[in-house]
């Protein structure tokens, strides 16, 4: 196996893979290819209707559930627990969770969303206020909305205030009262009846304690359908906002949703969780997906950082396409090419958006031409948007640019046209020798999009500089503008004569 081989091109700039066929039939390298360099159109015809690939998206709008409360009652410890899994960051300090966060819940056959949100009280400022207003409109848009108090605090003055609220709303409330780990908790609970919201249904979200029967409760107060006749069906196209902290990543959100979907602050690190909000451009529905900033090292970071820095890379991982946003004021940095490597190694495609463009001066443009040509070598197929999300400066560019790369990622290349194509190219340019031997591509074929993967099947071994010529070859006449391109090798196995 090569040094370059890999999930999604290992130490090369180019995505290349190598790996050896394994001849058995039915698959594709055991198949009729193998008994002849170059098969006629029947045999590509039957390969491209074996590979091809169907996907559709029935999504289906489901009715949202609200968790509000003040800080640090554990509003995303009870996430967590009702959905089944750990997503919420959770960490023993008020104030972790700023923006609303909505997860896929299931409970009975029966899915809904569960919307996380930051704590909230009625005399916030700076941050914490912004955080507060996230809170309001998920309350404004839930079908159902359930309020977390402390039961070993008992109701505070932040709690009343939040009641008063709630009590004007004509949304379903339920009233929750957290950390009931024993009867004696459970018998102060009942002082709750005060807040005027019914009967405090007591929960330890930490030990799961009547969690079950919570989410029964929560099955009958939503509705069948949500509330929001507009929600959209479908299969939007899952976008992941990427990049260090601070570049401006919700502030680039909030310009594109025209609203306020995401926190933003001048703290570096205001975003925590992912933030999953549906926006409509140019005419369609995308699904963004607001991330944490990567930090320089996550093996050093600890509590927040370190379950922020895996969301991220998880929510990389469910995207489609990824908008990796560097501040352009600034020379490119380490943080900015660890972002880049995980996109590319998880064979998104990809969008590089130099964002604070109305900060950068002739020279600065100048310097940054020549880092670009220096650091982002291993990406030189990804398109560029430069754009200030502050004022809203080419913003209008960017759709433009994620549908050419998720069209590009999507592209089959039917095998006839592919090997007709390749037969030209090894023709003029033919691989280089190894061991005193010239390496045959007796065959290709697309295995895959999302990304582009094409299956060589040689009667050699290729070296890492030609598949990387193949691959600018491909570019040139296929185009795949803001995608990755893989290119696997097979070789044939050498048969042994003396068996019948």
């Amino acid at each position: 196996m090569s040094d370059d081989a890999g999930r999604g091109g290992g130490t090369t700039s180019t995505g290349d893979i190598y790996a050896q066929g394994t001849g058995r039939p039915g698959s594709v390298d055991g198949g009729v290819a193998m008994d002849g360099i170059w098969s006629d159109e029947s045999d590509w015809t039957a390969l491209d209707a074996e590979l091809a690939e169907e996907a559709e998206d029935d999504t289906v709008p489901l009715p949202v559930l609200a968790i509000v409360g003040r800080p640090n009652v554990g509003k995303s410890t009870l996430v967590n627990r009702l959905i089944g899994r750990r997503e919420a960051v959770v960490e023993d300090v008020p104030g972790v969770t700023r923006d609303r966060v909505a997860y896929a819940a299931e409970w009975s056959g029966r899915g809904f969303m569960v919307q996380d949100t930051g704590g909230w009280e009625p005399d916030a400022v700076g941050l914490q206020k912004a955080v507060a207003r996230q809170a309001e409109t998920a309350m404004a848009e839930a079908d159902a909305i359930l309020l977390v108090v402390d039961a070993t605090v008992g109701a505070t003055a932040t709690d009343e205030a939040f009641a008063r609220i709630l009590r004007r709303s004509k949304t379903p409330v339920l009233l929750v009262a957290n950390k009931v780990d024993s009867s004696r908790v459970e018998a102060d609970a009942a002082a709750l009846w005060s807040l005027g919201l019914g009967e405090p249904h007591t929960v330890s979200a930490i030990h799961g304690r009547r969690t079950g029967d919570l989410l029964d409760l929560i099955l009958d107060t939503l509705p069948e359908t949500p509330r929001d006749t507009a929600a959209p069906v479908g299969g939007p196209r899952r976008v992941a906002l990427v990049g260090k902290p601070n570049v401006g990543k919700s502030s680039l959100l909030n310009k594109l949703s025209g609203g306020e979907i995401s926190v933003v602050h001048d703290v570096a690190g205001t975003t925590v969780d992912p933030v999953d909000t549906l926006v409509e451009l140019g005419g369609s529905v995308w699904r963004f997906v607001d991330t944490a900033g990567l930090r320089r090292k996550v093996r050093q970071a600890s509590g927040t950082e370190f379950y922020a820095s895996l969301r991220t890379r998880s929510a990389i991982d469910a995207a489609e396409l990824a908008i990796l946003l560097i501040d352009a004021s600034q020379p490119i940095t380490e943080q900015d090419l660890r972002v880049l490597s995980m996109v590319a190694d998880a064979g998104r495609a990809l969008v590089v958006v130099y964002n604070k463009w109305d900060l950068v001066d002739e020279d600065r443009r100048y310097e940054l031409d020549r880092e670009i040509d220096r650091e982002m070598h291993r990406v030189p197929w990804a398109q560029r948007v430069n754009v200030s999300a502050l004022t809203g400066r080419a913003v209008q560019k960017l759709v433009p640019a994620m549908e050419t790369a998720l069209e590009s990622w999507d592209t089959r290349v039917p095998t006839g046209r592919l090997n007709n194509w390749l037969k030209e190219v090894v023709a003029a340019t033919p691989p280089p020798m190894r061991g005193g031997r010239l390496p045959r591509i007796m065959f290709a074929t697309q295995a895959g999009t999302r990304p582009p993967t094409f299956v060589l099947f040689t009667t050699g071994f290729l070296e890492a500089g030609y598949r990387r010529f193949l691959e600018r070859r491909l570019r040139e006449e296929f185009g795949f503008a803001g995608s990755p391109v893989r290119i696997s090798v097979r070789m044939r196995e050498k048969r042994d004569r003396r068996k019948k």
